[in-house]
């Protein structure tokens, strides 16, 4: 398989999905507050998402799949243009 022409779209690819990736995780922990973002513990129970939060964490973890899957082939396309 010879991914050698599609290197530069998939390393612009792996830069928008790195991009949504990051916007998507800052959204989903707006609602909390900084000390659990950064890793600290928070006061909160566990909650059920809901809606716009339910759907945000699937496209998150499908957003993540891609990423993974992206990153795999542009290493490949990569190594054969060397």
């Amino acid at each position: 398989m010879n991914l050698q022409g599609a290197a530069p779209w998939l390393g612009a690819i792996l830069i928008i999905l790195a991009v949504a990736l990051t916007v998507l995780v800052v959204l989903q922990s707006k609602g909390n507050d900084m000390s659990s973002f950064l890793g600290g513990e928070a006061n909160s129970s566990f909650r059920t998402k809901r809606g716009l939060e339910a759907t945000m964490h699937i496209v998150t973890i499908w957003a993540s799949v891609v990423f993974f899957v992206v990153t795999f082939f542009a290493f490949i396309a990569l190594g054969q243009a060397s």
